[in-house]
């Protein structure tokens, strides 16, 4: 009898809801186990090995003692943290939102995200979305019975086809799924690139749901946010989280920007998922987003100099390395080691060396098209990045 199926006896439908039953148990979840059994130093998942500003630890602490957030937070969020959020957006991109009705708190991006989704979509909707893509988009698009269009972003330079956009337009079409950004191939989406998605999104009448939670890491460029152009503010559910921002990924405060009818949607969805959330701390976050350029600064800069450290590392051992412009993680090919498969490379790797990391491939639909691409996590100590680029040195 397989895990998901029925007893003897009992229906012959399989338990698992046929929509979900393609994703499995997670690749991040299957390479941290890996990691963990063979003692490995894992560059799989995006979590960094240190915890964020002290400063901040303390205030989720005090914030605890003094018996704010314990009990349950409003649905929308704490209006401390909406207001942190509104003027993160007017002091960094010079947007203007309204802390009571175009914020809504969440649990991480992955909520914001799901809570999205199945707020917009209806069965038969079409979404397209930049392929690869972070592995919930596709598990969130099933869960809402709609259907997945891949815009597929190609090696070496990973940049969107407009016109492919343009054409995969369908009557169908309800929603552009964008991620700048871009995990896992770093890419950082120009104004340019985004100034004709907004006016295909308009001439379309298309709702755009983008994912912008590694906004303050981008190294190469700069981050706009799809909202700030003509036609999208209206139109645009924009999505961030304190965890990477912040390293405190565990604490799992997210937060959409929108306006208000859209809100109302999602939060309608919201409501039923986790209904509130991370209580003591959003009052931490909110102190966080209010922090001082230097913080942004100092912490772009570290792990700009980290993206070099693996960057170089990985060349060094023989892969073909695409630098990334933003994000926590750097794309590689396999095949100038030899390799023709990215999955059985990663499978094989703690044993040929301890080292980690995820085959881009379970990002696809496209299988071929990043069959020997392997994505890296540099969110870590300088010593752990340099033992893995020693480690790597094996191959």
């Amino acid at each position: 009898m397989t895990p998901m199926s029925a007893p003897a006896g009992h229906s012959s439908r399989p338990y698992l809801n046929r929509s979900l039953a393609a994703f499995g148990t997670t690749i991040f979840a299957e390479m941290s186990a890996l990691a963990a059994a063979t003692g490995s130093i894992n560059l799989g998942q995006g979590f960094p090995d240190t915890d964020g500003p002290a400063e901040i630890a303390e205030a989720a602490v005090r914030a605890i003692r003094d018996g704010r957030g314990n009990q349950y937070p409003p649905g929308p969020g704490i209006p401390e943290l909406r207001t942190a959020v509104t003027a993160h957006q007017q002091r960094f991109y010079g947007l203007s939102y309204d802390p009571d009705t175009e914020v809504l708190v969440t649990a991480g991006a992955t909520e914001a995200i799901a809570a999205s989704l199945l707020a917009l979509l209806e069965p038969g909707d079409e979404v397209i979305a930049l392929e690869p893509f972070y592995d919930s988009y596709a598990a969130c698009i099933a869960m809402a019975g709609a259907v997945r269009v891949p815009l597929t972003l190609r090696a070496p330079h990973f940049r969107p086809d407009l016109d492919a956009l343009r054409d995969a337009v369908t009557p169908r079409t309800r929603l552009l799924l964008l991620n700048t950004p871009h995990n896992p191939t770093g890419t950082v989406l120009t104004r340019e690139e985004l100034a004709v998605i907004a006016e295909i999104a308009v001439e379309r009448d298309l709702l755009v749901v983008t994912d912008e939670v590694y906004e303050h890491l981008v190294f190469e460029g700069a981050h706009v946010p799809l909202a700030s152009l003509p036609g999208m503010r209206e139109r645009t559910v924009t999505i961030s989280s304190a965890g990477k921002t912040f390293s405190f990924t565990g604490w799992k405060v997210g937060w959409i920007t929108a306006p208000p009818t859209l809100v109302s949607a999602v939060r309608s969805a919201k409501q039923f998922l986790t209904y509130v959330s991370s209580g003591p701390f959003q009052y931490a976050v909110a102190e966080a987003l209010a922090l001082p350029d230097s913080y942004y600064d100092g912490f772009r800069a570290d792990l700009a100099a980290k993206r070099d450290l693996l960057s170089d590392g990985l060349a060094a051992a023989g892969f073909e390395v695409f630098r990334p412009q933003g994000t926590y993680f750097i794309t590689t090919d396999v095949s100038p080691l030899g390799e023709k498969d990215g999955l059985a490379f990663c499978r094989a790797l703690p044993g040929r060396c301890g080292v980690v990391a995820i085959p881009n491939q379970v990002f696809y639909d496209d299988k071929s098209a990043g069959a020997t691409q392997v994505r890296w996590a540099f969110c870590k100590r300088t010593d752990v990045l340099q033992e893995a680029v020693e480690r790597l040195r094996r191959l």
